[in-house]
C-alpha cells in the first residue's frame, strides 16, 4: 500500500483544528478584556457626573443649587450683615465727631483755667468740665458698643 505525501494523517488534522480553536479562544478573550476595560473607563466618566474626588463619592444633591428657602435665608443674612456694617460705620463716625468735639472742649477748658486765678474757678469752667465728663462717658459707651457682635 502506498501513502501519498498530500495525504494528512488524522492526528495532524486534529492538531490543526485545535490550533485554530486556540487562536479563536485567545482572540475572544482579548476582545472580552478590551470590552471590560472600555466599559470600566466609560463608567467612571458618565456625562453629567462629577469624577470622584480623592476616591470619595459626592452625592448629586451637593451639586444642586440652593432651594428657595435657603436663598431667602442667605439674602436676609447678607442684608443683616450690611445693616450691621452700616450701623458700625455710623457709630465710628459719631465717635470721631464726639472725639473732635471733646478735644475742642478740653482745649477751651485749659485756656479758661489758665485765665483764672489759683483761688477761684468760674461757673463756666465747672460747666465745661461737666460737659467734657458727660461727652467722655458717651464716647466710652459708644466704643464699648459693638453692633452685630456675637
Amino acid at each position: 500500500m502506498r501513502l501519498s505525501m498530500n495525504h494528512r494523517r488524522p492526528c495532524d488534522q486534529n492538531a490543526a483544528a485545535s490550533s485554530q480553536q486556540f487562536l479563536w479562544i485567545d482572540c475572544v478573550r482579548r476582545l472580552a478584556c478590551l470590552i471590560i476595560a472600555v466599559a470600566a473607563l466609560a463608567g467612571l466618566a458618565l456625562p453629567g457626573q462629577q469624577p470622584p474626588i480623592n476616591g470619595s463619592y459626592l452625592p448629586p444633591m451637593i451639586n444642586q443649587p440652593p432651594s428657595f428657602h435657603d436663598q431667602t435665608q442667605m439674602s436676609e443674612q447678607q442684608a443683616g450683615q450690611q445693616s450691621f456694617a452700616a450701623a458700625n460705620a455710623q457709630r465710628k463716625k459719631q465717635i470721631a465727631e464726639d472725639s473732635a468735639k471733646l478735644l475742642k472742649l478740653a482745649i477751651d477748658l485749659k485756656n479758661e483755667v489758665d485765665k483764672t486765678t489759683q483761688d477761684t474757678l468760674s461757673l463756666a469752667v465747672i460747666r465745661k468740665a461737666d460737659a467734657i465728663e458727660k461727652l467722655a462717658r458717651n464716647v466710652k459707651e459708644k466704643m464699648k458698643l459693638a453692633v452685630g457682635a456675637n
